[in-house]
């Protein structure tokens, strides 16, 4: 179960992806071939894939949660810890039409990503 806002929605993830990227302030090469950087720290990205449900009532909460035009959201989603909470903004969000059954569409394949605002980790320990 996935947590927004603090709100817990009731759609089977089917896949998290998690990705550290780390962020520089600078790098560049020197003359020699040698490389200076400053690193800013390290980011937890995360890609979430959604199963299908029949309750399109919950998909609908969860779909306008995903695509509500504000900067940043608070989400918690599973680590090896338990939980991982942080703030993000959500980018590439998207599904499909599944199925249309006495007019009611069901969608699938719902996917999004989860860009960090800030660090999970900096250079020298401290988040």
């Amino acid at each position: 179960m996935i947590i927004i806002d603090g709100e817990k929605f009731n759609v089977p993830v089917v896949s998290l992806t998690r990705q550290g990227e780390f962020l520089d302030k600078y790098a560049k090469r020197t003359q020699t071939g040698d490389l200076s950087r400053k690193l800013i720290g390290v980011f937890f990205n995360y890609q979430l894939k959604f199963g299908s449900t029949t309750d399109t009532a919950e998909y609908a909460r969860l779909w306008q949660k995903l695509t509500e035009p504000v900067e940043f959201h608070t989400v918690i989603v599973p680590d090896e810890a338990g939980d991982y909470s942080f703030k993000a903004y959500f980018s590439n969000v998207g599904d499909e039409l599944l199925r249309t059954e006495r007019k009611k569409n069901y969608f699938q394949n719902l996917t999004v990503n989860f860009i960090a605002k800030a660090p999970a980790r900096r250079p020298g320990g401290s988040v």
